[in-house]
């Protein structure tokens, strides 16, 4: 993350993206597969890198190799295998949903997980942090599935909403998104127009 600061001299926090140049490497079509999409290619990759069916695909496709595909709803009919897609499709001002997966924070309480209130701190209570009665005795003598419990924090497939593009940097494929997106340094991310 970094600041933009604008003309009027307001300081926005931003998220510095590199959106491209994805490869359209297959169209699906509801025909053969099923379903509409469009399946990405993103990110070069060496020969070696590769398996060899993916590797063996994109040859016989003529396409470059690339090593992260993901795959979106059909959003522009025009776009072929081969077709290249970068930055330019978003423009300043436009709202967008970025997804991606989360910071892992490891095993977590419930308060750091969930923002329980723990019990008071004084006076000899030997409940401060712990989450409490997880269920009655007799009925349903059982916890139900979904309590909120200690356990594994993060590390999970997020989207945030209602992002504005502030910044679009076409010739390096760079924009700058308003706010925090999900995920650390260099991971793998999705933008797409609300």
């Amino acid at each position: 993350m970094t600041q933009f600061i604008q003309e009027n001299g307001t300081v926005i926090p931003v998220t510095v993206c590199e959106l491209g140049p994805c490869v359209v490497v297959q169209k699906k079509s509801v025909e053969k597969d099923g379903y509409s999409a469009l399946k990405f290619g993103y990110a070069d990759a060496k020969e070696k890198h590769l398996v060899k069916p993916i590797k063996d695909d994109l040859k016989k496709k003529n396409l470059p190799l690339k090593r992260i595909f993901t795959e979106v709803d059909v959003f522009d009919e025009a776009l072929e295998v081969g077709s290249v897609v970068s930055c330019t499709i978003f423009a300043e001002n436009d709202v967008v949903n970025v997804s991606g997966v989360s910071k892992g924070k490891g095993f977590a309480g419930v308060i750091k997980r969930y923002g329980f209130g723990g019990g008071r701190k004084t006076h000899g209570s030997n409940f401060h942090r712990a989450p409490g009665s997880i269920g009655a005795c007799a009925y349903p003598s059982e916890v139900w599935r979904g309590k909120k419990m200690p356990g594994h924090y993060g590390d999970k497939r997020v989207t945030v909403k209602n992002l504005k593009v502030v910044k679009v940097f076409p010739e390096r494929n760079i924009i700058l998104i308003s706010g925090a997106v999900p995920g650390t340094r260099n991971s793998i991310i999705t933008v797409r127009e609300k």
